[in-house]
């Protein structure tokens, strides 16, 4: 049966995943030495989000077994695995790690199906039965310490988060741009840190910081959605965290709808700065059906009537 308090809880899993769509081959970017940090950093935020916790479950390996990811996964906490289940059977980590390999590749959609496995016991069947699960779990100890690479790219990522944070909080005229030795330095000739492209619709568009013109545009014609849109870009910005969508209705009420929406992504360019860009507002907008405000801001139809 489950450990009394003296002993530490410790259990461990496999986490499958497949991407649905034909175009995006999980293991395939999981092996591409370039593609490699930005699956891995995805992985890392969603199994946060799922614990509440970046500490609350350890990868300790991830196999490439096509078309399958397999991401081993250790737990240290009872509780910590028990929100980790209560995130995997509400949908939750599915959802959070679209979203975050959707932002961290730079693509519109990366659809996923799941699977949860202890030893041989397939845990989809009985995800209602929370104690049965973390009991497999509990019964299934790692069998290997971390892998080498985990612990790499454990600490590219770090460093890159402290970058990232040291380039964020002092402000751009008062310092030189600083490079990160872990990240490959943008295109010459760019301002921008976030080089790249990403798809929508079938279409390649250059990824680019968010312009007063967009800003406008999406202000006047994201309508009442404003708030869902705030909400798929909160997932990955401190700056939109609950109350604070609650409170920028409640203090533009009067304003009304327009001045609501600019407020929000007001907020969401001041906190992330150049990392603002388009792909980001364009996934959340493809994420709420908004396909056409979408096309809008790339320039895919013009209106006569928003000039």
């Amino acid at each position: 049966k489950m450990a009394g308090s003296s002993t530490p809880w410790i259990g461990s899993a496999y986490l499958f995943l497949q991407s649905t769509s034909k175009t995006i081959v999980l293991p395939s970017l999981y092996e591409s030495s370039q593609e490699k940090p930005s699956v891995f950093r995805a992985l890392k935020l969603a199994l946060a989000d799922s614990t509440g916790s970046m500490n609350g479950v350890d990868m300790l390996k991830v196999h490439c077994s096509h078309p399958h990811l397999i991401v081993q996964l250790k737990f240290c906490r009872q509780e910590n695995c028990r929100r980790f289940l209560q995130s995997y059977r509400e949908g939750v980590l599915q959802k959070s790690l679209q979203n975050h390999l959707q932002l961290s590749l730079a693509m519109t959609t990366v659809p996923l199906e799941m699977e949860l496995k202890a030893g041989s016991e397939h845990l989809d069947n009985m995800l209602k039965d929370e104690d049965r699960c973390l009991e497999c779990i509990y019964r299934e100890k790692p069998d290997r310490l971390r892998d080498e690479e985990i612990m790499e790219l454990e600490e590219r990522l770090k460093s890159l988060t402290v970058h990232q944070s040291i380039s964020n909080n002092v402000p751009v005229k008062d310092c030189a741009p600083l490079k990160s030795p872990s990240l490959p330095s943008p295109s010459q000739g760019s301002s921008l840190p976030l080089q790249g492209t990403f798809i929508f619709q079938g279409q390649q568009f250059d990824n680019r910081t968010i312009t007063l013109d967009d800003h406008q545009k999406f202000a006047k014609l994201v309508s009442k959605k404003w708030k869902q849109v705030g909400r798929s870009l909160q997932r990955s910005c401190r700056a939109l965290r609950d109350p604070v969508i609650d409170n920028l209705a409640l203090e533009y009420d009067r304003e009304g709808l327009y001045e609501q929406a600019y407020q929000m992504l007001l907020r969401f360019i001041q906190s992330e700065g150049k990392k603002a860009t388009i792909a980001r507002l364009i996934a959340a907008l493809e994420e709420n059906g908004l396909i056409s405000l979408a096309e809008d801001l790339l320039g895919l139809h013009s209106h006569e009537d928003c000039s």
